[in-house]
């Protein structure tokens, strides 16, 4: 979906984002609905009973101003508490109702997930409010949730339910959601394989103070044919990663060496599911594209590149597995099958902050490995291709999935020391 989302009919961007949340499992085909207040006052809003997965710019509803009902179906039976939010905070021009299995997992045992488990998180979603339980599509239901919106909210735990997210346009809405959905299942999962520590507000605010545009601008830009090539490539594996569950709206760098030590990053600010390829930044001689801002982890991606010649791409992002060692502080032992131990050797976890610039990052950029976990932030996955180090990454999040669903059915028997010794013979020697 395009950035400029004011060019696109409400229509398609309800189509679009119901389709995002549909593919990645996060809503059923009869569950969920959207809504879009227009600059008329007409609100745009899913269809009732019609399939999720099939759903077409055609079956969304209008409801104009003064009640009148616009298209082919019933408007969504949840409809009422949609309307209810637009009249108790006129700043919230969107909202999106589903109900994705962590944020429902927390709504069934009355708990709202912590947002500071992740870095940017707290403030992608704001505080987190909750609404006890009325009858779904009853005016009561409606009210307990225009009443804790009143409160500031822009996202809201229904118990028993599920959850509800405003805001000022679709875009800003589905981070919101796709974030808090990501925050829960990330403390589900570390949950089982030991216990989640979480950031302090702190520790928060300075990952946020960090400045994106640092890096002093070029001033001639030259695109040359190999360089624009980096571009589409980086583009596609954005756009794998986030179909894929491996990164989220809100966060997540992908860059790639050009020649020498200039390398293509993407940038910051910009929603990942909808990134062009004029949105990647060029990094020329220490400089940056003029007029944009390049990813936080510009300077630590320089200087890996700098430091490890044989690296040429870097993905670092958030995917809920691997995150679950990374909020736990347990060790992610990849010695589980062949292929990913010999694609990745030992994981190793950064303590959080030694990513930051001015704290001592030598032993991530001196001593860079394939992967890595930067404790309750991200990993990041280092390789040649980018299509492997982007393998790298699936094949990371397996391992981790894997050890997390085994948990629940006894101790991981990792591949022994003989075994490991006779994979590095035959693949790495």
């Amino acid at each position: 979906m395009n950035k400029n989302i004011k060019l696109i009919h409400p229509r398609d961007q309800i189509t679009t984002i119901l389709s995002r949340i549909y593919k990645r499992g996060m809503t059923t085909t009869s569950g969920g609905n959207i809504s879009i207040m227009d600059e008329n006052g007409d609100i745009w809003v899913t269809p009732s009973a019609v399939d999720k997965g099939t759903l077409m710019a055609s079956d969304i509803i209008c409801v104009q101003k003064d009640g009148t009902i616009i298209g082919k179906h019933k408007p969504s039976s949840e409809f009422p508490f949609h309307k209810a939010i637009y009249e108790s905070r006129p700043d919230i021009k969107s909202v999106i109702h589903a109900h994705p299995p962590a944020l429902v997992a927390f709504s069934i045992v009355r708990q709202i997930p912590n947002t500071n488990v992740i870095s940017q998180a707290k403030h992608v979603c704001g505080p987190i409010g909750y609404a006890e339980y009325e009858l779904p599509g009853s005016d009561m239901l409606g009210g307990v949730i225009a009443e804790e919106f009143k409160k500031g909210y822009k996202a809201i735990i229904m118990e028993n339910h599920g959850t509800v997210l405003g805001g000022s346009d679709l875009t800003d809405a589905f981070e919101r959601f796709e974030a808090l959905e990501f925050c829960a299942s990330t403390i589900l999962y570390g949950s089982q394989i030991g216990t989640p520590n979480y950031l302090t507000d702190t520790q928060i605010d300075a990952f946020e103070a960090q400045a994106t545009a640092v890096i002093p601008e070029q001033e001639v830009v030259a695109y040359a044919s190999d360089e624009v090539e980096k571009r589409l490539e980086i583009k596609k594996i954005v756009e794998r990663s986030c179909q894929q569950g491996l990164m989220i709206s809100s966060y997540g760098t992908v860059s790639a060496r050009w020649k020498g030590n200039d390398f293509l990053i993407t940038p910051t600010g910009i929603n990942r599911w909808d990134l062009d390829l004029d949105d990647i930044v060029q990094i020329k001689d220490g400089k940056r594209e003029a007029g944009k801002n390049p990813s936080r982890a510009s300077w630590i991606h320089q200087e890996i590149y700098k430091n490890n010649p044989k690296i040429n791409s870097i993905i670092t992002t958030q995917s809920p597995y691997l995150m679950a060692f990374g909020i736990t502080s347990t060790y992610l032992n990849v010695r589980t099958i062949p292929e990913s131990w010999i694609f990745l050797q030992d994981i190793r976890t950064i303590k959080y902050g030694d990513h930051f610039k001015g704290n001592d990052n030598s032993d991530l950029v001196k001593a860079c490995t394939t992967a890595m976990i930067i404790e309750n932030d991200s990993v990041m996955i280092t390789g040649d291709k980018l299509l492997e180090t982007f393998d790298y990454l699936e094949v990371a999040e397996f391992s981790a999935k894997s050890i997390v669903l085994g948990s629940s059915l006894g101790k991981m028997v990792p591949i022994n020391d003989e075994q490991v010794e006779d994979l590095r013979k035959k693949f790495l020697a």
